[in-house]
């Protein structure tokens, strides 16, 4: 019996790669994941979160930026495609036209689905905890109302917050008061 083999590419093949693909994919030391579309659902709620710390960041020097951009965690030679993040540094504020990756962010939402639920929760907290400069991780679940913050505290340790729509949802890195009802805004339950 043969074991598959299996092919592996380099993050500069995969950054090519991308520019081109009609498909989206994820990059993970050498492995490539493609990934789905979202739901309509995903979709209304991640355009909320983008449109609120949009909103309370208009004329600072952070970026929000959506699903189609890149996070680089270098530590990890892996690219993720969050669904909101906020940055703040010299190469995001270029806005070049060859610029497609975020390496410093503050924050990093993503919307739970089914599909991406188990890996978000755990593959991607702990690659994104590897980045210095985050200093929140908000995971936004799509079929109820909840809301779940990692805060980092130090440089090892993070506080797990669960939220409900009766508590205020604090982001301390960009001084913050989430509106939850504004998170959920045209979803119904």
């Amino acid at each position: 019996m043969h074991a598959l083999k299996k092919s592996y590419i380099t993050s500069g093949q995969y950054l090519a790669a991308e520019l081109t693909s009609p498909v989206r994919h994820e990059y993970r030391d050498g492995e490539v994941f493609a990934m789905t579309g979202a739901s309509l659902r995903h979709n209304t709620i991640a355009g909320n979160v983008f449109s609120l710390l949009r909103a309370h960041l208009k004329g600072s020097p952070c970026r929000v930026f959506m699903e189609g951009v890149k996070l680089r965690i270098a530590r990890d030679n892996a690219f993720y495609y969050p669904d909101v993040m906020v940055a703040y540094s010299s190469a995001v504020q270029r806005l070049g036209t060859e610029d497609y990756v975020v390496d410093e962010p503050l924050l990093v939402v993503e919307v739970l689905s089914a599909n991406t639920e188990a890996i978000d929760r755990r593959e991607k907290r702990l690659s994104y905890r590897k980045l210095p400069t985050l200093r929140e991780y908000l995971l936004v679940a799509q079929e109820r109302a909840e809301l779940l913050l990692y805060r980092r505290t130090s440089e090892l340790t993070w506080d797990e917050i669960n939220y409900d729509p009766d508590n205020p949802v604090l982001l301390e890195g960009l001084n913050l008061t989430l509106d939850y009802p504004g998170v959920y805004e045209g979803v119904p339950f």
